[in-house]
């Protein structure tokens, strides 16, 4: 350290006293052929940016005849700021300060904090491949463009991030992506919605995972054909909002007045009392979770009845409900046995959707991978690069 000057900017001095071997071929005979000051904006200290002038040298290897110049920790080559100010940029810009704001701050341009940001976005994803398959997966579908369409979500529910983001849905145009995963017999439980194609995947490209249906969606389906059915029954209190919202809640959330009104009601239509009936009993027995061996063999007998119940009844609706449900018994069964759900999914997925907004909307999806994966993937920290 040679000099500092503190004005508008803090202005340090220094000089290099090293000669490295040849980077090139690693020989230690060298020789200096000039120098030179390299000027690289460091950091900030309060209100002030620190600037180092950095007294240099260019070196001449006398086995190879070739020139290098001293390479200075924490700088890459041709920049003139350090790595620590490029990634304090970064930081700021990713946590919502504005690129106007930051260039008057920081003394750099508008276009540099967008370099600099894609850079260091980049970066982040090159450090997210190669990872090994998740061992608890989450499988879900979002909407992108209108142009493009959907996009599939691959979530590690085990360590609540991001671990893919790829473009489609379809069986085609996730086979490419998923055939560069590494380790994917490490899986070992896979959460999807109550889609054949996301079934037929897993069983293709995660051959020892078991598949959990998620229970946001098996509810909702339930909901969907019984109000379907109470449609064909009662129309006209089907559009009554105080009657549909008694009917979608659960039982034990009635208040006394609420359950004699919805008794009284249902005491009219005994067929729609019945369903109802099922209905409850089918929604208490997916929302429990246990482990233990003698209840769940209990509960999956009780189950299987009442999928019988509704496959035998005469109702176009309910019987689709009884098919849907005896199609999928083995995926929706394990949902007692694992409370894992693809509620962290849907989190990131309006996590996601913010990050859309902030941009004002993607064109391109690359650029929209790497944005969520360096938001919603990353869970470690950056090193200084040399």
């Amino acid at each position: 350290l040679e000099n500092a000057i503190s004005l508008e900017s803090i202005e340090v001095y220094a000089t290099t006293s090293l000669r490295p071997p040849c980077i090139h071929c690693g020989g230690a005979k060298t020789r200096i052929k000039s120098s030179f000051t390299r000027r690289l904006n460091h950091t900030r200290q309060g209100n002030r940016l620190m600037v180092l002038f950095i007294r240099s040298r260019k070196f001449l290897c006398l086995l190879c005849k070739k020139y290098f110049n001293l390479r200075i920790p924490g700088v890459l080559p041709r920049k003139r700021s350090t790595e620590s100010f490029r990634q304090e940029v970064y930081e700021k810009h990713h946590g919502g300060i504005s690129q106007q704001f930051l260039s008057r701050t920081h003394g750099i341009g508008a276009a540099t904090v967008e370099r600099w940001y894609q850079d260091f976005t980049l970066y982040r994803v090159k450090e997210l491949q190669g990872r090994p398959a998740p061992r608890v997966l989450g499988i879900d579908e979002h909407f992108f463009t209108r142009k493009d369409g959907f996009a599939t979500t691959f979530c590690d529910l085990t360590k609540h991030k991001i671990y893919d983001v790829i473009l489609g849905r379809s069986e085609k145009s996730l086979e490419k992506p998923l055939a560069l995963v590494s380790e994917k017999s490490r899986t070992r439980l896979a959460v999807i919605d109550l889609s054949e194609n996301y079934r037929q995947i897993i069983k293709k490209h995660f051959p020892n995972a078991l598949i959990v249906a998620d229970r946001f969606h098996v509810i909702r389906l339930i909901n969907h054909h019984f109000l379907k059915a109470w449609q064909l029954m009662d129309s006209t209190g089907r559009k009554n909002r105080g009657l549909l919202s008694l009917m979608r809640r659960h039982e034990r959330n009635l208040k006394t007045d609420q359950r004699s009104k919805l008794q009284s009601y249902l005491a009219n239509y005994p067929t729609l009392l019945e369903l109802y009936d099922i209905k409850q009993r089918l929604c208490i027995l997916l929302g429990i979770n246990t482990k233990k061996k003698f209840l769940l063999r209990v509960m999956i007998r009780e189950f299987l009845s009442i999928i019988n119940q509704l496959k035998e009844t005469g109702m176009d609706s309910i019987r689709t409900l009884g098919e849907t449900l005896d199609k999928w018994k083995e995926e929706i069964a394990r949902m007692i046995r694992f409370s894992n759900s693809n509620g962290i999914t849907e989190g990131f997925h309006t996590k996601m959707e913010m990050i859309s907004r902030r941009a004002f909307g993607f064109r391109n999806f690359e650029n929209y991978r790497r944005r969520v994966l360096a938001h919603c993937g990353w869970d470690g920290v950056f090193a200084i690069r040399n």
